[in-house]
């Protein structure tokens, strides 16, 4: 017999039973009351209460807005302006697709949404993500509950000074929810900037809001509204709320931007609150919660990093580097670095078998190292394979929190210049520096520039210059023959 609580991502409780069946049915009658309901979608572990609220009713892996796991700023959460003449709000008629929203402060029908609270988490585990969102408002109005959380990609504010200018792919979550009814219907629109008026919901041209999509019906969204009042102590902050006044919601993110098998990068840089005055897509906007900066996206990163050994006086020399992992927009399959440079690719597309590869490594260099996981800066999400013979990173961008993170060191080749100087007496340059000392304790390295610096032309004392040039930094020993007055071999 299998028993499980309303929740479809419930843990299963295989039970084996002996008794009779009156046992049985008082077993199962006991587990039903003690399950805590839930109508969150399968695999999350955020629990949608079917009557919302902010504490987490079971045990870990369950997870609420009270957890501590969710606080900030794993959450982002922003409270509106104070009920009255300094609140925000729209006006002027200002409606869905209206491209600047009309703002102004106050005009807040007492029988419609005042705001005061709105907050966003989006929950990762190996199901998947999951885009959680609450809000909160003063009364309960009359009518039908309609509440639209906006996300926008663009940081640029708008010529109202508030909201963000908006770009093609932003998205319109929409939550109604009937008068009475305690299970909302979870709407998304996607701004779009060309084509026909027949892909808009409801303007007569682009730009506009699309045709909304059922995500409910799709099985892509769930949520619910507070049916009892919850008491400060459970409230997470936000005070006592009354009944009706709180109202949870639950989407699957990759549903909404194409998951790892999406073709484009969506990333969203802030998020706002805002009610309609009716069900009516057209409908006048009223209240408002100003946006919050967020950080919502379903691409990884890759930062490729260069140093050299040593330190390049000037930074001058160029090491070439190629790529073959995707990027929304797409980006050239080649780029360069200097000594102490970096590139990020903060759109990477999620993939598998993605490389990066030191291609051009400039003559008199060698590539000596690559580390992924500097202390200061490391990987993410992400176990490269390193092959420093070959100059190659490969690595799989299976997350949009995957971050790559690799630094490339490049090791520059000495020479070795082996100088042959006459043999005679000892001569004493101006600096005191004593020249082919017989006994061996004084003598000091000279170079060809530190005699021509004393006034001594370096050919008068030395026979040859040879050079070893290109090599790579190792330790090395040089054995030398040199006949001695007697005929045999021995030092000089």
């Amino acid at each position: 017999m299998t028993l499980s609580r309303s929740n479809p991502r419930a843990r299963r409780r295989w039970i084996t039973l002996a008794g009779s069946v009156a046992a049985m049915l008082l077993l199962l009658a006991t587990a039903v009351l003690a399950a805590h309901a839930e109508v969150s979608l399968p695999g999350s572990n955020f629990e949608i209460d079917t009557n919302a609220n902010l504490k987490q009713d079971d045990a870990a892996p369950s997870i609420d807005w009270g957890s501590a796991t969710v606080a900030p700023p794993a959450e982002t959460r922003k409270a509106d302006e104070p009920t009255g003449a300094s609140d925000d709000s729209f006006g002027n008629g200002t409606k869905e697709d209206t491209a600047v929203p009309s703002v102004i402060d106050g005009s807040i029908p007492p029988n419609k949404s005042d705001l005061l609270n709105f907050g966003v988490y989006l929950e990762t585990n190996a199901s998947g993500r999951f885009l959680n969102l609450f809000w909160h408002r003063v009364q309960e109005p009359s009518g039908t509950t309609n509440m639209d959380f906006e996300f926008n990609k663009s940081s640029t504010i708008s010529a109202n000074g508030v909201t963000p200018v908006r770009s093609a792919g932003d998205l319109l979550i929409q939550y109604d929810l009937s008068q009475g009814g305690v299970n909302p219907v979870l709407f998304v629109s996607t701004w779009v900037t060309t084509g026909p008026k027949s892909q808009c919901e409801a303007a007569n041209s682009t730009p506009c809001w699309s045709t909304k999509a059922n995500l409910t019906a799709a099985g892509d969204a769930t949520g619910s509204i507070n049916t009892s009042a919850i008491p400060a102590g459970e409230a997470d902050g936000l005070g006592a709320i009354s009944a009706r006044t709180f109202g949870e919601a639950q989407l699957d993110f990759d549903a909404l931007t194409g998951g790892g098998g999406s073709t484009s990068c969506s990333s969203f840089g802030s998020a706002y609150l805002k009610s309609r005055s009716s069900d009516s897509f057209t409908a006048a906007l009223k209240d408002f919660i100003a946006p919050t900066p967020l950080n919502l996206d379903n691409c990884g990163a890759v930062i490729i990093r260069k140093e050299t050994d040593p330190d390049e006086a000037g930074n001058t020399t160029s090491f070439g580097f190629t790529k073959n992992f995707t990027t929304d927009p797409a980006t050239g399959a080649t780029f360069s670095l200097t000594d102490d440079d970096d590139e990020t690719f903060s759109n990477v597309l999620q993939g598998t078998n993605y490389v990066v590869d030191e291609s051009t490594i400039p003559a008199g260099w060698d590539l000596t190292s690559i580390n992924c996981s500097v202390a200061a800066h490391p990987s993410s999400g992400v176990t490269p394979t390193i092959d420093v013979a070959a100059g190659t990173v490969t690595f799989a961008i299976d997350d949009p929190a995957d971050v790559l993170d690799c630094t490339y060191t490049n090791t520059a080749r000495v020479k070795i210049i082996v100088v042959t100087c006459n043999q005679g007496s000892d001569a004493v340059i101006n600096s005191g520096i004593r020249l082919n000392s017989d006994t061996g304790t004084d003598r000091a390295t000279v170079t060809a520039a530190q005699l021509t610096a004393a006034g001594i032309d370096p050919e008068d004392f030395c026979d040859a210059f040879t050079t070893f040039g290109n090599l790579v930094p190792d330790t090395y020993r040089m054995d030398v023959e040199i006949p001695n007055v007697a005929g045999g071999i021995g030092p000089n």
